[in-house]
C-alpha cells in the first residue's frame, strides 16, 4: 500500500532558533528523506504492507511503529550537523485515525493513501505528539 504524507507551513519563521532543522520520516531507528524547515513544503512517499486479521487491517513494514491496534508513522524533527541528525521532537500519525473506508480502499488498491497536515503548531514550532484529525486529513487519490 502506498502512502503519501504532504506537509505544509513548515516552521521556518525563526531561522536563527531553528537553524539547520530538518524533518523526515522515521524508518526503524533512522530518519530518512529529511527536508529543511526553509523548504516551502515537504512530501514523503512510502510503502507499507497490510494484511487482514479477523476482519481488521494491520499494517507493517520498516516505517510502521507500535503494536497491533496502535500502529503509527513518525515524522521526526532534528538538527543536522557534522555529527549527523540529532532528533529533538517527533509527531505521531496514527493509523487508527484514518477513516476505515479510506484505509480499506487503499488496502484494496483503490489509490494512494494521502495524509495532509500543517507542520507548525499554534506557536510556530514544529508540530509534535499525536496529530489527530482535523489537523491531519486522510484521503484516497
Amino acid at each position: 500500500m502506498l502512502i503519501r504524507i504532504e506537509g505544509r507551513d513548515l516552521p521556518a519563521g525563526d531561522e536563527l532558533r531553528l537553524r539547520n532543522v530538518h524533518v523526515g520520516v522515521q524508518r526503524k531507528a533512522e530518519v530518512v528523506e529529511r527536508v529543511p524547515v526553509t523548504a516551502p513544503a515537504a512530501a514523503w512517499e512510502l510503502e507499507v504492507t497490510a494484511r487482514e486479521i479477523d476482519g481488521l487491517l494491520d499494517v507493517g513494514g520498516p516505517f510502521v511503529h507500535g503494536r497491533p491496534g496502535a500502529r503509527f508513522l513518525y515524522l521526526s524533527w532534528g538538527n543536522v550537523s557534522g555529527s549527523g541528525f540529532e532528533m529533538f521532537r517527533r509527531a505521531k500519525l496514527m493509523f487508527g485515525d484514518i477513516p476505515t473506508p479510506v484505509l480499506r480502499a487503499a488496502f484494496e488498491g483503490g489509490g494512494v493513501l494521502v495524509g495532509e497536515l500543517g507542520l507548525s503548531d499554534a506557536y510556530g514550532d514544529p508540530v509534535c505528539a499525536r496529530v489527530r484529525p482535523p489537523d491531519i486529513v486522510w484521503t484516497l487519490r
